[in-house]
């Protein structure tokens, strides 16, 4: 456990994980292809290759070039889903997947986090219809995540409204900061990637969790801390028990896809969650 405690006569202040293999042990959007298949949304020829796209991502392998052939596979690829079906998996096989491969360590951070007074707000690559859920799950106060262009007959269009990745993740960080009165300097911040890097960055606290090799060069160099997360665990087996009281979740929205200069900003709307699970 972190020894670290919130001054309450302070500015507020966050905790911003990056998701995939920071919090779990998979790509989020990934392990769902499988019910996607049987969802019939994707074709067997799509659940091999997203297979060899999780082969290689977690073998640390998925650069930054990668990524984007990442990004716009998975954006063809979803072209005109049903968004109400998607939710509708993974809200069905949400606990069955997800809760298994949620690091031991991660969820540990997230309680002491709150324990001392800080949001705890995911910041990920993948899908809103997939990472907010899975925020809810965890107990997280807000979520940032890509978000894709829904057509007027509840479809997805193809088209990405807000890709958070490498420096917008930073941008968003930096305008729920300003929005939400967060002081940066004494905020933390936890990623796997050097894509993340400029988020890292962002924050007083960074930490390298289970790094890629660039990532670990640069956080030997900077002497950031480097963690180690290794042991997942269903959150009602973990001991202590896993648990967190009702929190209200403030989930990030859109970003306003202006000029270069103002590209990343993100509004945030805000709801609030149902009572956390036994």
């Amino acid at each position: 456990m972190l020894d670290f405690v919130e001054n309450h006569s302070l500015p507020r202040t966050a905790a911003f994980f990056d998701l995939d293999k920071t919090v779990i042990a998979k790509s989020s959007t990934l392990t769902f292809s499988k019910s996607f298949y049987q969802g019939g949304l994707i074709n067997r020829r799509a659940v091999l290759r997203t297979a060899y796209t999780q082969f290689v991502f977690l073998a640390g392998g998925a650069d930054h070039d990668q990524m984007e052939r990442m990004r716009e596979y998975l954006s063809a690829l979803c072209k005109g889903w049903n968004v109400q079906q998607v939710k509708e998996i993974v809200a069905e096989t949400l606990h069955d997947l997800i809760d298994p491969i949620i690091y031991d360590e991660a969820a540990s951070l997230i309680e002491d986090h709150h324990t001392a007074g800080r949001d705890v707000v995911i910041v990920s690559t993948s899908g809103a219809e997939v990472v907010e859920p899975i925020g809810e799950l965890l107990g997280a106060d807000r979520v940032v995540a890509t978000r894709m262009v829904v057509g007027e007959d509840g479809c997805f269009t193809g088209e990405i409204e807000y890709y958070a990745y490498g420096p917008t993740k930073a941008a968003a960080v930096k305008a729920l900061a300003a929005s939400e009165g967060y002081d940066l300097d004494r905020c933390y911040a936890y990623s796997d990637s050097a894509t993340d890097l400029p988020m890292l960055q962002s924050v007083g606290h960074p930490y390298a969790v289970n790094p890629d090799r660039a990532l670990r060069r640069e956080a030997v160099a900077r002497d950031w801390p480097i963690l180690v997360f290794n042991r997942p665990v269903r959150l009602k087996q973990r001991l202590p028990a896993f648990s967190m009281p009702p929190r209200p979740a403030l989930v990030a929205a859109a970003a306003v896809g202006a000029a270069a200069a103002t590209a990343g900003l993100v509004w945030y709307a805000s709801r609030r969650r149902q009572a956390a699970s036994a």
